[in-house]
């Protein structure tokens, strides 16, 4: 059972898995406290490698063709739009803390532009830290010639190319994960829901899931279906009902005041996962509102890396 928090204490956190699984994700339901791990500049001095995931001829473009613009939002707060040029920017692990493990990254922005730095780099360098390489995915979207299946289609790549590296990076090929924050979360959604990929785990952070008027952003499906989708191509879209006994592990985070992308997205997929036993950790809290990404703070929203690093302990992604 999931019960609410009302108050500004910490969250609630649910795991599910059948109990005849052979699954090594734990069976927990509590209540606990965390505290942030101030975000700081790795130890480690490699430099992150942006890698193209389209040859131009793939693409039909040449760099005299990039349109890219970068806006301005202040310290770490970038966004990125007219992206022609897809790329995924790999930050390597800590080689004292290698383990092995590797994550896709997904900013959000509404399938309108890119949060490319809160919902990316800074992620990416939180999980280089930790000793997982993590590839920042930079997308195209916007609509126009960018919609479905575009953005999907950039994804899949972007995990092929971390499998393409898996020896030279050193990367264990049963540890390969996706994840993704508001609208980044629903492209990580349909690589963890598209057999096809192979991936290990997902994270899920705000998520737009469901693409049912009900609940979804409105922006975010009219920027990837267009105005008047197909109601067969709205359902193939809505995650949570693509969800099956195959899915990967999911680590679910959404506040409940989220004005943006409802809660009930998270809670469509986390029931979702517990219908076809997929094992599935969903926190949620009071207040965060959307957008929170992976900032330093002592709400307690911000305290969920230290979840997500536990879980990833737990699940012996991490040492």
């Amino acid at each position: 059972m999931i019960s609410f928090l009302t108050t500004n204490h910490p969250t609630l956190f649910a795991n599910a898995l059948p109990m005849n699984t052979s699954w090594k994700f734990a069976l927990t339901l509590a209540v606990f406290t965390a505290t942030w791990m101030p975000l700081s500049t790795p130890a480690h001095s490699a430099e992150p490698e942006t890698l193209p995931l389209w040859t131009d001829e793939e693409l039909g473009s040449t760099a005299a063709d990039d349109t890219e613009v970068l806006h301005d939002r202040g310290e770490r707060n970038a966004w990125v739009t007219d992206i022609l040029r897809p790329t995924l920017t790999v930050y390597h692990a800590d080689p004292a803390k290698h383990s092995g493990t590797s994550i896709v990254i997904c900013p959000g922005g509404g399938y309108g532009g890119l949060a490319i730095d809160k919902e990316g780099h800074v992620v990416a360098e939180w999980f280089a830290e930790q000793g997982v390489t993590a590839g920042v995915l930079k997308y195209r979207c916007g609509g126009g010639a960018h919609k479905h299946p575009i953005p999907m289609g950039d994804a899949r790549q972007a995990v092929k190319l971390m499998r393409d590296h898996a020896d030279e990076w050193k990367l264990k090929t049963d540890q390969f994960g996706i994840m993704g924050f508001s609208a980044g979360g629903h492209l990580a959604s349909t690589i963890a829901t598209d057999p096809q990929t192979g991936v290990n785990f997902a994270a899920l952070i705000y998520p737009v899931i469901s693409l049912d008027k009900a609940v979804t952003h409105g922006g975010s499906k009219k920027n990837l279906l267009g105005e008047s989708p197909s109601d067969e191509l709205v359902h193939q879209m809505s995650r949570d009902e693509q969800v099956t006994s195959s899915t990967c592990p999911t680590f679910l985070v959404h506040a409940g005041d989220d004005k943006a992308v409802p809660v009930e997205n998270s809670l469509r997929y986390y029931s979702a996962c517990i219908k076809h036993g997929v094992p599935a950790e969903m926190h949620l809290f009071p207040t965060g509102g959307h957008g929170f990404g992976m900032f330093r703070g002592d709400r307690p929203v911000d305290q969920w890396p230290n979840q997500l690093k536990a879980w990833l302990q737990l699940n012996e992604l991490l040492d």
